[in-house]
């Protein structure tokens, strides 16, 4: 279940993970590896900048591409 109240350019990890095309276990493995940083929220209700999420997304999308 996602938060209803968060604030304004932080996604939830349900929205990051859609935005870089992976699963919540993916999403979580890509922050063990150091790759995103939580920016609040809670321990069970992470929230992501929108910022580093799509900076990500075009990294791993170049990344692709080559």
């Amino acid at each position: 279940m996602e938060s209803q109240i968060i604030r304004p350019g932080y996604l939830t990890a349900h929205q990051a993970a859609s935005v870089l095309g992976v699963t919540l276990t993916g999403l979580r493995s890509i922050v063990h590896r150091g790759q995103l940083a939580r920016a609040g929220g809670s321990p069970r209700q992470p929230w992501y900048t929108v910022a580093d999420v799509t900076a990500l997304a075009a990294k791993r999308a170049a990344r692709a591409a080559a």
